[in-house]
Parts: structure tokens; sequence; C-alpha cells
């Protein structure tokens, strides 16, 4: 049942969008001074019925993402809205982006795959549709499968991603199917602007381009986002930081979504690589650096609750965010199985997970205990190379990426990841690779490894970067939060002077693989 249903519809609308309202940006801690920001927040932040949709759903809590998996299933292959940043590919392996897939699935065999996959990995939550077209511009197939998923496994979230267009349309749709959490791409409400994001728009039988175009579309987002709110439904604003395009305005569209009642507003980098064979990608528009992301980021925070651990995951994505297991559970694998699923297990098993949640937030707070002392304006940024559980458990020359954490006496507060192309290969180190991944982590001054060779050490060191070993497999921000007491005690004795690190790029070479 949703958060409206059952009370009086106007004033459940207006106590749900009010909670939202309360709990935006920062809040502090009981008793203490350390704050808990956006999709950070956990449960003694938020109200019980938000907490109960969250709690361990990957994308909505930043906490979440390090224990629960999702998955996307591929069946709305047709889009109506095209977007200068978009290029749809099919049968791909190689590269990790929105829009891209290696198999299209009938609702059947989404359906099975799902059965099969939440077997396999029994801490899979969460199940999305977001393409590689837009799901309500395939409605029979979107909502059959999410009838088929709901029956199979009623124990899974249901979620989808949309550009919005035909949204109003659906939203009684999406609120029977019992669908509660739901994504849509809002990068301007100026629709000027918008003329130079979208290209054209499909609607009603008609194409429209230009201003006339990105008016329509804008239109219907908003409207869309309020009709969705107003049945206690869950709304991600998911925007496309463009510099020079979009990037400034965006303060504007964070203010106007929150204003609807949007729970969450994740702000992406512009992926743009020329072998995407994007507009963006071809006439050369670069995406932002790490840290204008992250001022912008930063600056839009106070207003709704910002998402920072997005991975702009492919549209058949398996697996813990950061990780794409979809290459196991191919359609003709899957056909051929005979599927048990097992809800129990995996009530059991992910009992076991909210052990492991519970341990890591009682280590963090017996740290932040011993940091309580230390007075410093000091803030910086340290990297971790990780498999998930929030524990520092990979080699740093096996790291498809690091998670980066900003360090003060307030604590530790996750900030975001930094793709990287894997530095070893086959036991050997690739020297054009290690610069690579020096310089998307050049911002941090130092980087948590489960182990490390002997020249990557050396290179991070004359970098600046203090490769970090002595947590292996230990929780990351407990062991980030020791770290920096020790850094604070060795600057108070003069053993060290406090440098400003650089401002990397965002990786793109990473986001396509060495196939």
């Amino acid at each position: 049942m949703n958060a409206v249903a059952g009370r009086g519809r106007r004033a459940g609308v207006a106590e749900y969008i009010g909670e939202i309202a309360e709990h935006k940006g920062c809040r502090t801690s009981p008793g203490g001074s350390k704050t808990n920001c956006g999709s950070q927040a956990g449960q003694a932040d938020l109200p019980k019925t938000i907490w109960e949709k969250v709690k361990n759903h990957p994308c909505y809590s930043e906490e979440a993402h390090h224990h629960y998996a999702r998955m996307h299933v591929a069946v709305a292959p047709a889009c109506n809205v095209q977007c200068n940043y978009c290029n749809r590919k099919y049968d791909c392996a190689n590269e990790s982006r929105p829009g891209v897939v290696s198999e299209k699935l009938t609702p059947e065999q989404a359906a099975k795959e799902v059965l099969a996959v939440a077997t396999s990995i029994p801490q899979l939550t969460v199940v999305g549709i977001a393409g590689p077209g837009d799901p309500l511009a395939n409605p029979e197939k979107t909502f059959k499968t999410f009838e088929l998923v709901a029956r199979a496994a009623p124990d899974i979230k249901l979620c989808l991603s949309t550009n919005g267009l035909a949204l109003p349309d659906h939203v009684d749709s999406i609120a029977r199917a019992k669908i509660d959490h739901v994504t849509i791409t809002i990068n301007t409400v100026d629709p000027e602007i918008g003329a130079k994001i979208y290209p054209w728009i499909f609607f009603n039988h008609k194409r429209y381009t230009g201003i006339e175009a990105a008016r329509i579309l804008i239109d219907r987002q908003l409207q869309g986002l309020q009709m969705l709110t107003e049945r206690g439904i869950l709304c991600k604003v998911n925007s496309v930081m463009i510099p020079e395009i979009n990037d400034l305005h965006l303060v504007e569209v964070n203010k106007t979504v929150k204003a609807r009642g949007a729970f969450l507003h994740n702000i992406m980098p512009l992926i743009s690589a020329p072998e995407h064979g994007t507009v963006f990608g071809l006439n050369g528009q670069r995406g932002p650096t790490a840290q204008e992301l992250k001022a912008l980021q930063d600056g839009c925070e106070g207003e709704t609750k910002v998402m920072r651990h997005c991975r702009q995951c492919r549209a058949d994505a398996v697996g813990l965010l950061g990780e794409d297991r979809s290459a196991e559970f191919t359609t003709e694998r899957i056909m051929a199985m005979d599927v048990n699923y097992d809800a129990e297990m995996r009530r059991a098993y992910q009992a076991k997970v909210e052990d492991e949640r519970a341990a890591k937030v009682a280590a963090r707070r017996e740290e932040l205990a011993e940091l309580a002392g230390q007075k410093s304006e000091i803030t910086l940024l340290v990297a971790a190379a990780t498999k998930g559980s929030g524990l520092i458990n990979e080699h740093f020359g096996h790291a498809k990426e690091f998670q980066v954490y900003e360090l003060s006496t307030s604590g530790a507060k996750f900030v975001g990841h930094r793709r990287a192309d894997v530095y070893c290969q086959g036991g050997y180190g690739e020297e054009d690779r290690l610069s690579t991944i020096i310089g998307a982590i050049k911002d941090c001054h130092a980087v948590f490894v489960a182990k490390i060779g002997d020249c990557p050490k050396r290179k991070l060191i004359e970098a600046g970067i203090d490769p970090v070993d002595q947590y292996a497999h230990e929780f990351i921000e407990k062991s980030a939060i020791a770290w920096f007491r020790c850094y604070l005690d060795k600057l108070q004795s003069g053993e060290i002077l406090h440098v400003k690190r650089d401002n990397p790029a965002i990786h793109q070479k990473a986001l396509t693989s060495a196939a």
C-alpha cells in the first residue's frame, strides 16, 4: 500500500511531501555534530514510511549500495525522445553506460531471468526497467514484465526510469503495479536550454523539434513528477551535467524538482567519448571535471537530497553498483535452467547483510568517538579500492573503480567514485594505465587498498598520494577516520604539511572495456 492510500488524499499528499521537505539536505545526528546528507541518510534521519522504501534500495540509499544489488531488464527498445548524449546500442558488451545492452528480452524471458539472478545473487532487492529505450514508450512490455515479476517474486522492489514524456499518461498504471520508485531524467526547466540537448521528441503521433519540443517535454516531466509524489511514489530525478550548456542552470532544476516533492536528485557527469557515437561525443562537448561535479552537487545539497553513488548503469546491468554480472546470465543459459526460487533463503541471507551493516555503523561510531576531541577546519579526499560490503577488500591493480570519501572532524562522507582501467594484466602492470589511475585520484591525499605492488606504491608516493594497506579487509569509513586522526596528529606535530590536491578529470575511456 502506498503512503497515501487509506488516508484523505489531499491530507496524505501534504503529509508525504512535508515529510520529504522536512528531511531535505543535511540533518544533524542526535547528540552530535555529524550530519547525514543526501542519499547517505540512515534510519534515524528519515520517516519510517520512507526508510522502509529506501533501506535496501541501492540507488536510493548510499549505504545500501555497498550491500545490495540491482538488476535492469532490457524489455523496452523504443524511445520517444532523442538526446544529444545518447546512442542506444544493442548486442554490445563493450560499453558501460545507459542505453547499451547485449540482449533484448521479452517480458517472459525477463521474469525468468529475474528469478535466476535473485536465486544466484540473494542480495538482489530491486528490479528496474531503464531501457534501452524508454519504458513508457513501451508500456505493454513494461507493465507485463512488472506483473510477471511481482507475481513470481513479491519480495523484490519494482523500479522504472523514464524521460518523462509519456509519464502523466501512465501514473495510474504505475501506482496499480505497486512500483514505489520512479526515476525521471530532467536536464533543464528552460526550453531554450532544452533545445540544445534534445533534437526531437515524438508525442501524440507527431515529431516536434527545437524549443517547442523542449517545452512539451519539460511540462510533461514536471506534471508527471507531481502526479507521482501525490500518490506517495518515491521519485529520483536524474540530471546530466553538461558544461557551458546546463551546468549553472541545474541549481534551478534542483529547486524546481524539490518543490514538486522529489526525494533525491542525481547529478551525473556527461559521458561524451567520441567512440560512443553521440552528438555531444562527436562534436567535442566536454564532460565536467570531478571537482566541477562535486562543487555543483555540494551547492545543491541544501535544497534536496543529492545522490553521489550513481554508476550510470547499462540498461541490462546486474549486480552491485559498480559491478556488472550480466554476462553470467545470458538468455540462452537462463532458458535452459530449472530455477527454484527460494524466498526463505533470500530472507536469511539478507538478514546476515543487515548484521554486516549494523557492524559497520557501530565501527564508524566507535572511531568517531576517538575523533571527537580533534579541532580542525581541514577537509580532504581519500580513495578506497573495494569489492563491496563497505570493506577495503580490493587489490590496487585489480580495481575497476575507487570510491571517494571526504574526511573532516565530522567524519567520513561518501562523495563519489572514480572509474579506472585495471592496472594488473596477467600478472604484469600496464604503466600507461597506472598514470591514468593516478590522474583519476590525484585530488585524493590517500588511497586505501587490500594490497599493492612496489611499483604503483612508489609512483603514488611520488604523486603525493599515500598508499595505505594496513587496513586491509576492514571497514572503509572506520579506517579512513582512523587514518585522518593520525594525519591531524602529524600536522599538529609539524611532521607533515597540508597541501591542496589537483583537480582530476573524470575518466571517460574506462567506460569502454578492453574486450
